[in-house]
C-alpha cells in the first residue's frame, strides 16, 4: 500500500515545496489548503484549523479512507511582529489560534489513528523566537505561540515514547520567499534557506 502524508498549509511557499518532495517520493497526499492552485495531482481539502470539529471530521474521513497515514507536517501558521507594549490580546489571540491551535487540533485528532497503527511522525515549525528572548522581545505574540508548538512536541515525545508516536521540530532561518524579500529588500538572501532544502 502507497504510504500517504497529511500536510496543512499546502499552498504556501514552504508547503508547496514539501508537497513536491513528497510526490517525488511517490506518497499520497493529503493537503489542507485554501485553494488547489500549484497542486496538480493531490487531495486538496479547505478546513478551517481553527475549527476543532471541523478538523476532526477531516481528520476521520482521510483515515476512514487511507489506514497508511503515518506522517502529519503540519505547517499552517503565521508571522506579526510587535513588542510587549505593542502586543494586546487581540494580536495574542490571532497567533495564538493561526500557530498553536491549528496544530493542536490536528494532532489530537490523529493520536488515536497513530496509536491504532502502531505510530506516527508529527513535523512542527517552529522557531528562535520561541526559545530566544533577544529574538522574541519584537515578536512577542509570534514566539509565544511558537513556544507552545515546541513544548507540544515534547508532550508529544513524552506521550509517544513505547507508541512508536514522535514529533520533530524543524527551526529554519530565514526563508526565502517573495514576501520576505519584498517585506526585507536589504537582507543578505545568501544567509536565507530555500523551502525545497527545507522540504
Amino acid at each position: 500500500m502507497k504510504k500517504s502524508v497529511l500536510i496543512t498549509g499546502a499552498s504556501g511557499n514552504l508547503g508547496s515545496a514539501v508537497v513536491k518532495r513528497f510526490q517525488q517520493e511517490d506518497y499520497r497526499v493529503h493537503a489542507v489548503a485554501r485553494d488547489a492552485m500549484g497542486l496538480d495531482g493531490v487531495e486538496v481539502t479547505p478546513v478551517d484549523l481553527t475549527k476543532e470539529a471541523d478538523v476532526t471530521a477531516y481528520i476521520e474521513k482521510i483515515t476512514a479512507q487511507n489506514g497508511n497515514l503515518q506522517t502529519a507536517i503540519l505547517l499552517v501558521g503565521g508571522f506579526a511582529a510587535g513588542n510587549l507594549k505593542q502586543t494586546d490580546g487581540a494580536a495574542l489571540q490571532k497567533m495564538y489560534q493561526l500557530n498553536f491551535e491549528t496544530a493542536y487540533f490536528v494532532v489530537r485528532a490523529l493520536l488515536p489513528h497513530f496509536e491504532a497503527n502502531g505510530g506516527g511522525h508529527f513535523v512542527l515549525i517552529g522557531t528562535r523566537a520561541a526559545f530566544t528572548p533577544k529574538d522574541a522581545q519584537h515578536l512577542v505574540a509570534y514566539g509565544l505561540s511558537k513556544s507552545l508548538v515546541m513544548y507540544l512536541a515534547e508532550i508529544i515525545n513524552a506521550y509517544g515514547k513505547d507508541k512508536g508516536i514522535q514529533a520533530s521540530v524543524i527551526v529554519p532561518s530565514t526563508i526565502d520567499t517573495p514576501q520576505n524579500r519584498q517585506a526585507m529588500p536589504n537582507a543578505d538572501t545568501e544567509k536565507w534557506t530555500t523551502g525545497e532544502a527545507i522540504a
